[in-house]
This record gives structure tokens, C-alpha cells and sequence, in this order.
């Protein structure tokens, strides 16, 4: 039976450093090792395991963070891969993920738990150990990787990032939203006049509908994020910067996330996906930017209609919102990314899945069914 996201508002949080059940846990922390952890500039996913990482420390959990060599921690940092992935093309990803995902799993007896942020393939390892393995599911990046879930879903204890990025076929212990450290991020009462396209510049996440919604109502827009298609952004971005109306600002780093975003008008989110998330989303409101954005996946989770932001359907919809723009109240994007979206809320919610898996966890070694097969064949 799938559980829901609230199934364990029952669990007592575990708070403060000087708790003993935070200073007695031992969290192996698996990162991706595409960005570094934090990221320089991109790398959503490594940017969500430094905020839990960071916050766990601080509540005296001791951690590992498993990542590339050169990321930055007060955990202990654990590290095989120098460089992240892609930053250096001379190293062959498929050689430094092998070495890293059997880097922790070596070592999982050290630990009480693995907390896996690398997608599927450390679920292969999973079954080697009886150190219980909690996998954060970023998102189903194709249907073809359904059958490494689906094959340890008995054995492995998932969490969605929202409600709407489950798969029917999956058992979820809980859904933890992803949160930001608030202070990060200045409110700003008024705005620069500029619509904001922020992200990675790929069809999925509507840049030339961005563009063409800025067009119809005369505003500038700037343009921030990787470029991860190549032929898409010569083709169809490219030709409408020109520096002035449209502009390119190319992607963004921590250290102009919050100046960028808190100078927009709003934010432009019109995806052609269901988006897992959106921490751009969040990002945004807590500057106090509404957002307008295409009702897919996990946006109703994000985005109040009329309070936060608009959610639409389409461009007609998108570029009627730009026009209401001046009708939401920029302080309650940032009230409601205070109360639903602080990474201390994102930190409670996954001691509660530690605390929930130590008490029931699913061990399913391989050497467990081994026995159990050996065993059945006795007469």
C-alpha cells in the first residue's frame, strides 16, 4: 500500500544539536557527482544534499557526504571522483560512478543508515548490505528506469520530493518537500520591471514560451541557466537576444541568485513537463516574486493561484497573468516560502523518515535469500 506524505506527521520531530538520538545517528550522504556539492552555478539535485548535509551537522548528526573530491562540507567528506563529471569531460562518468556508489556501500557497516540521492543504480548495491538504504527520488528522468525501482521497491524505502512525482507502481514511506535557507534569499517590495526565465534551457522548461509571452506584453525578459540543448537554443533562443529586450545572462551562481531573482516582475515558468519540483519556484517567492506557471506536476504543490502566484494553462492565460501581475501582494510569496519551504522543514521531515526506518527498517540482504532459498530446499 502506497503511504501518503503525511504518514509520519505522527513521529516526534528530532530537533537541536544537543539531542542524543541527533548525536548518536550515522548518515552515509550519497551524492551525484555530475556537479559539485554545493554547486558552482547548476546542479539542482547536489544543491538539496548540501542544504540537508549542512543542517543535519548543525543538529550534531554525524554525516558522510559521498561526493567529487573538491566539494565543500562540515560533514566528514568521503571522496573518489576529483572533479565532477561535468565539469571535466576527461573523465568517463560510467568508470567514477562505479567507483563512488561502491565507495559507501563498502563502507555501510559504518553507518546506520545510506540516504542515496543518486538515482537507481546504487539500488543494485542495496540488497548487499543490511545498512538500511532511504533513496530521494529527484524525479523519473524516462519510464525505462521504472524496473531497478519497481525491482527493490520491497526492499528500499523511497521518498517523493512531491506528491504528484509518485509512480502508482512504487511504495513511498513519505514525500519531503525540498526547502531553502530563507536568509539567503532578500525580500524585495519592489521590482526591477523584467520578466525572469530561470533555468535549464531545454524544451521541457518553456524558454520560447517565456520569450514569446514577454513579446506580447512588452516587457524585457532575462534569461538565466545551463544550456542542455545545444540545437534548441541556436535555433530558437539565440535568434530573439539582443541584449536590451531579450538577454541572456548565461547561469547564474549562488552568489547572483538572490539579486537576479528578487529584481523580476515575475517568474516565468511555463514547462512542457511534469515538473518533480521546481526549487527555482520556491527560490523566486521567497525574494517575493510571484510566479506564472503551467499547472504540470508539482506546481499546485508550489504555487497558490491568486495568492503566490498564477498557475495557467497556456500562453493566452500566461500573458493575461503578466498583466495581473500588480494584483499579488509581493509579501505573500515570501510568507508562504517561510512557512511551507525553509530548509529546517525539509530537515524535519527527513529525521522523521530516519527515525521511522531505524524503528521498521526492510532488510533484504542477498545473503538473507541466499539462506532462505538453501533452506527451502532442505527436505
Amino acid at each position: 500500500m502506497t503511504l501518503s506524505g503525511n504518514t509520519l506527521s505522527s513521529v516526534p520531530t528530532l530537533r537541536g544539536s544537543a539531542d542524543d538520538a541527533n548525536k548518536s545517528l550515522r548518515v552515509a550522504m550519497l551524492a551525484p557527482i555530475s556537479w559539485r556539492v554545493p554547486p558552482r552555478h547548476y546542479g539542482p539535485w547536489e544543491r538539496v544534499v548540501s542544504l540537508l548535509t549542512e543542517d543535519l551537522v548543525a543538529r550534531g548528526v554525524a554525516v558522510t557526504l559521498f561526493a567529487t573530491a573538491d566539494s565543500t562540507t562540515k560533514a566528514t567528506l568521503a571522496a573518489t571522483c576529483p572533479r565532477p563529471c561535468s565539469e571535466d569531460h576527461t573523465l568517463d562518468p560510467k568508470v567514477w560512478e562505479c567507483m563512488h556508489i561502491s565507495h559507501v556501500f563498502e563502507r555501510a557497516d559504518e553507518f546506520d543508515l545510506i540516504h542515496n540521492h543518486f538515482d537507481f543504480l546504487p539500488l543494485s548495491y542495496s540488497r548487499l548490505t543490511d545498512t538500511p538504504v532511504v533513496t530521494t527520488i529527484h524525479g523519473f528522468s524516462s519510464p525505462r528506469i521504472l524496473p531497478v525501482f519497481e525491482k527493490y521497491n520491497a526492499s528500499n524505502h523511497y521518498v517523493s520530493i512531491s506528491n504528484a512525482d509518485r509512480s502508482p507502481k512504487l511504495d513511498y514511506l513519505a514525500t519531503v518537500h525540498h526547502g531553502i535557507p530563507i536568509d539567503e534569499f532578500a525580500f524585495r517590495r519592489e521590482s526591477d520591471g523584467y520578466l525572469l526565465f530561470f533555468g535549464r534551457i531545454h524544451p521541457d522548461k518553456g524558454t520560447v514560451a517565456a520569450i514569446e509571452v514577454a513579446r506580447r506584453t512588452g516587457r524585457r525578459l532575462k534569461i538565466a541557466g545551463i544550456v542542455q540543448d545545444q540545437p534548441y537554443f541556436d535555433r530558437e533562443v539565440a535568434p530573439h537576444i539582443d541584449g536590451d529586450r531579450v538577454c541572456y545572462l548565461g547561469s547564474v551562481g549562488p552568489e547572483k541568485r538572490a539579486e537576479i531573482l528578487g529584481g523580476a516582475e515575475a517568474l516565468l515558468h511555463l514547462i512542457n513537463f511534469d515538473e518533480p519540483f521546481g526549487l527555482s519556484m520556491v527560490e523566486a517567492m521567497a525574494c517575493g516574486v510571484p510566479v506564472i506557471a503551467i499547472g504540470r506536476g508539482s506546481v499546485p504543490e508550489i504555487v497558490v493561484h491568486g495568492e503566490t502566484g498564477f498557475i495557467v494553462t497556456d500562453l493566452d492565460a500566461a500573458t493575461a497573468a503578466v498583466r495581473r501581475i500588480g494584483d499579488i501582494d509581493r509579501a505573500a510569496p515570501r510568507r508562504h516560502v517561510e512557512q511551507h519551504f525553509a530548509v529546517e522543514q525539509m530537515t524535519d521531515g527527513y529525521l522523521r523518515v530516519y527515525k521511522e526506518v531505524l524503528r521498521n527498517p526492510r532488510r533484504q540482504t542477498m545473503s538473507r535469500s541466499i539462506d532462505e532459498r538453501q533452506t527451502s530446499r532442505e527436505p
